[in-house]
């Protein structure tokens, strides 16, 4: 089974600025980590080699120095990996990010199945695994709980429908989006990065891409536009009341009243 996953890095803290011209968060000095929602995808890609064999492959689109949690991604056990990385795609929309995805997995091959987190801490729009699977032409299921059985032609999962939890069976190749808990990730291994610091990471740019019309990449590809983003605000107001258990129920509902929570 040819396995692939998608991973992005992401801003270790919320104290982050914003550029107040073209609204994309800066990056550049802030610490990052791996998406913690990609870490479930990484285990679950790495369960399924183990009971089914074959190769697990990442892939990510950011700066140079999102290499960093590809490296992390080796020291779980993953074995190949790809960076998209280029100036034209900076300011992408969630529709430009998938378009741009999807073309660099066309320049890895063919996968058996690909695995996403269910979304990212950044964007939380959990919306680029779906639409991936659109522009690659394959099927694909979102928010899926658990693995149930693996077949060699398609695979059963259990899916979160809100109200309800289905089982559907899907067909590869095809994508799946996991919830957090789906298994429980493991630590990155010492062994693993001694044994792998000098693994090549594939680097693909906008010139290896078989659509080269910059209009649909970065800022220029992207239909949508963030009006604002904004840091939230830190409230650090307190109050203290002493008094009666009445005397402080009454207090409560009448500051929940002026706040408009009620």
């Amino acid at each position: 089974m040819k396995i692939l996953v998608c991973i992005k890095q992401v801003p270790g803290t919320s104290k982050i600025d914003v550029d107040p011209i073209t609204g994309v968060l800066r990056r550049d000095g802030v610490d990052s980590k791996m998406n913690p929602f990609d870490l479930f995808a990484i285990e679950t890609a790495l369960r399924l080699k183990e009971q089914k064999g074959g190769t697990i492959q990442v892939i990510s689109m950011g700066p140079p120095q999102a290499k960093d949690v590809i490296k992390e991604a080796f020291m779980m056990g993953v074995d190949e990996g790809a960076l998209v990385s280029d100036r034209k795609f900076a300011g992408a929309d969630v529709l430009a990010t998938s378009y741009t995805i999807s073309q660099g997995v066309r320049q890895l091959g063919d996968f058996d199945l690909i695995l996403c987190g269910k979304q990212t801490t950044d964007g939380d729009t959990a919306q680029v695994g779906p639409e991936m699977a659109e522009y690659l032409g394959i099927p694909h299921i979102a928010n899926v709980l658990s693995i149930v059985e693996v077949k060699d032609t398609s695979i059963f999962v259990e899916m979160d429908m809100a109200d309800t939890i289905e089982v559907a069976e899907i067909q590869f190749p095809c994508l799946l989006t996991v919830e957090k808990d789906i298994f429980q990730p493991r630590l990155p291994s010492y062994k693993k990065k001694l044994s792998t610091k000098d693994r090549e990471i594939k680097m693909i740019t906008f010139k290896d891409f078989e659509d080269n019309d910059e209009n649909k990449y970065g800022l220029s590809g992207s239909p949508t536009q963030v009006e604002r983003i904004f840091p939230p605000s830190i409230n650090m107001d307190r109050e203290t009341w002493t008094g009666t258990s009445a005397e402080l129920s009454f207090q409560i509902a009448n500051k929940l009243k002026q706040l408009k929570f009620i």
